[in-house]
């Protein structure tokens, strides 16, 4: 990707993409004959999905809340759906891929992100498009992106879902989940 693309890509774009990016590795992991590769997959959407929902929660939630019309409805059902999607993602992080639950938790948080990935890019992207500049959606994509550098690469469903905590907190946390990464040899990105 050039640099010209990045500036122009806006929220909905890197957002939508990391969606792609997670259903993809999650039919990888369905697919995967090798219990280490389905392990190695899924932290990796653990991962993911734990940088994008913090990511959301810190810059898109807020703009919603501002923006759209039923912004706090939509932001109260979509933190629901992420702290169904966290304690899900904690369960998985401890079962081993060959263990029968591992496709459960699989086929559960594929159940979940399907309604999640359907209500965002179905209701809530388009609005966002129509009501919020474009100027400030490509300007949110850079916050977001950043944000996903520094957010935690575990879950932690007891944490409270909102902008001041991930903001304040939460580069600790992730330092402390990417520590911890290192000293255990864990998978956290496709990068």
């Amino acid at each position: 990707m050039t640099e010209t693309d990045k500036r122009t890509r806006d929220v909905v774009d890197v957002l939508t993409d990391d969606h792609r990016e997670v259903t993809d590795l999650i039919n990888q992991i369905r697919t995967a004959d090798d219990a280490d590769r389905r392990r190695d997959l899924a932290d990796i959407v653990i991962t993911e999905l734990v940088r994008h929902a913090v990511a959301e929660e810190m810059h898109v939630y807020p703009v919603m809340r501002k923006h759209l019309a039923d912004g706090e409805e939509a932001v109260q059902h979509d933190i629901k759906e992420h702290k169904a999607i966290e304690r899900t993602l904690k369960e998985l992080e401890d079962v081993p891929a060959s263990d029968p639950r591992f496709a459960a938790l699989i086929d559960q948080l594929a159940t979940i992100l399907d309604d999640h990935i359907r209500d965002e890019e179905m209701e809530q992207f388009p609005k966002l498009r129509a009501q919020v500049p474009r100027d400030k959606l490509v300007e949110l994509a850079e916050k977001v992106e950043t944000a996903k550098k520094l957010a935690p690469t575990h879950p932690h469903p007891n944490a409270p879902n909102n902008a001041l905590f991930h903001k304040v907190v939460g580069p600790g946390v992730g330092f402390v989940d990417r520590l911890r990464d290192k000293l255990s040899a864990h998978t956290t990105s496709r990068d």
